[in-house]
């Protein structure tokens, strides 16, 4: 589902979570990653009759994006707390972005994006200009010391004396300029979205393209009613004691609306794990530096994203949000990679400016469950693993006999850490119209950068390259994928609205009718 934002920073210390599920015959087991002298982690077991993993798997956590330290905080607030804001750092390869900066320019507008490029190569240049002057003083203050260890006269060792000190307030001040600069540099860059698929479609939302059409509307000998009708007369639904409750665009779901919900995360999460994926579920409130560096704005007039009053922390608009964060600041060996996760949890968006028909009922509201497919994997992996991910989408629509479409979406339609992104988009006849149900996205290494997530390749440096110790090559950015695997509400209106028979019931997909107690049909209760 989309959820789209240009990124922002904030001034926040998140805690590092770095641990990977492993096998074993029995059950599952979450293994801490590598220890470091200040963290000891706990081992979780989980239980299960047959375990769907077949790889045993461990990390090596270590401080992979630049976090600003408590030492750091204490120099850079001494001139004035107020402008100087440390900040989290995104490993941002400015370098590369001078260098292709025709490249930049056009995706930014290809994007339809308000990334200033100008002024981050304006400030760029600024913060590398500043950091010569760094360490230019840094050398004559180095000379100035090693002078003061020789014998000298008295009057002479008084002008090394002032002349130390003059250079060590002339650090400090410009010291402090520059991690001013290098905030303003990284939130002004924060918001260059990611490029784009060369095979992208350019421009807005209708020039995307048709990938795939699967399946035929169903055929009624009848008036097809809406999910809005089939729920009041079936008593699925009450949303009239939701608004009262919780406000416009909450419900309640009731009776066998209830069992559907449960029996549809259930088959997902069993279906998406006989192909390899970790079950999670994950926490539903995070910090607001953690949407931030998944490339989510917490704050702003359009916001999607609820924030908690005099905290740093949000509720999620996806599992993607708190899964992309669980292996933030660590390294990987490559023989761990790809990981793949499926994520059931509660989602809350705050739908700002949505409103219309369209949005009546469950097709667009402020809370629902939803089951998310989340990978990291190396580099050139990831166009396969996107086709993979759409593939299972399309695979489980097809198991509930749904009529969809699945659309490569055009550049101006894409979130800013998305390379590419395929939507799946289903019939839904009471509505007379193809409505969103799902996503899948490639953000290849957009958020590992900000996330600090990153394995080291297996194949020895080979001469003349970079070396790191023992010899081995150095780290490189995962990249990220997510997919929606089921989003509930939505997931529901097809169903209701695509079985619907002419005496007023509904039929239940077989698929799902294991996974509900067995039950076949939802018909009208008797009075």
């Amino acid at each position: 589902m989309g959820f789209q934002c240009c990124l922002g920073g904030t001034a926040v210390q998140t805690v590092k979570l770095a641990t990977i599920p492993t096998s074993s015959s029995s059950r599952f087991t979450f293994r801490p990653v590598y220890r470091t002298p200040a963290v000891d982690f706990l081992s979780r077991h989980i239980r299960s009759q047959k375990s769907p993993f077949s790889h045993i798997v461990r990390a090596l956590s270590t401080s992979a994006a630049v976090q600003t330290s408590p030492a750091t905080q204490a120099t850079t607030t001494t001139r004035d707390e107020k402008d100087v804001r440390p900040q989290w750092k995104a490993a941002i390869d400015f370098k590369w972005i001078r260098d292709n900066k025709e490249a930049v320019v056009a995706n930014i507008k290809n994007r339809n994006s308000n990334a200033n490029l100008e002024l981050v190569l304006e400030l760029y240049e600024k913060m590398l200009n500043l950091q010569k002057e760094v360490e230019r003083v840094r050398g004559e203050r180095n000379v100035v010391a090693n002078k003061m260890k020789g014998k000298m006269e008295p009057s002479e060792r008084q002008k090394l004396i002032e002349e130390g000190k003059n250079l060590k307030e002339g650090l400090l001040v410009l010291e402090e300029d520059l991690v001013k600069l290098t905030d303003e540099l990284q939130q002004e860059a924060q918001c260059i979205p990611n490029m784009t698929h060369p095979d992208v479609p350019i421009g807005g939302e209708d020039r995307s393209t048709i990938r795939k059409m699967a399946g035929s509307p169903p055929n009624f000998g009848f008036p097809a009613k809406d999910h809005l009708q089939l729920g009041k007369e079936l008593d699925l639904f009450e949303f009239d004691a939701a608004a009262e409750v919780s406000g416009s665009k909450f419900y309640y779901l009731k009776n066998e609306a209830v069992l559907l919900e449960m029996g549809l995360i259930n088959w997902t999460l069993s279906e998406v794990m006989k192909r390899g994926f970790i079950p999670l579920t994950t926490p539903e409130i995070v910090r607001s530096s953690i949407l931030e560096k998944c490339g989510f704005q917490p704050r702003g007039a359009n916001t999607q994203v609820y924030s908690i009053e005099a905290t740093d922390q949000c509720l999620i608009g996806t599992a993607e949000i708190p899964v992309g964060g669980i292996h933030m600041d660590s390294i990987f060996s490559d023989s761990l990679l790809p990981l793949k996760y499926v994520a059931y949890s509660h989602c809350f968006r705050t739908e700002a400016g949505a409103a219309g028909t369209a949005t009546r009922g469950l097709y667009r509201v402020h809370q629902f469950s939803k089951v998310e497919m989340f990978i990291l994997c190396r580099p050139e992996e990831s166009e396969s693993y996107h086709q993979e991910l759409i593939r299972i989408e399309e695979d489980l629509f097809s198991s509930l006999g749904l009529h969809y479409k699945t659309l490569d979406m055009a550049s101006e339609d894409l979130g800013a850490p998305a390379y590419r992104k395929f939507d799946v988009e289903a019939w839904m006849p009471g509505l007379g119209r193809f409505g969103e149900i799902s996503s899948a996205s490639n953000c290849t290494d957009y958020q590992s950068r900000r996330l600090g997530i990153r394995y080291r390749p297996s194949e020895p440096v080979v001469s003349n390259t970079k070396k790191t110790k023992g010899n081995f090559a150095p780290p490189q950015f995962v990249h990220t994928l997510n997919a929606t695997a089921c989003a509930v509400p939505r997931m529901i209106i097809c169903l209701l609205e695509t079985y619907q028979q002419e005496d007023g019931s509904v039929l239940i997909p077989e698929p799902l009718r294991p996974f509900m107690g067995g039950l076949n049909v939802i018909a009208q209760k008797t009075r």
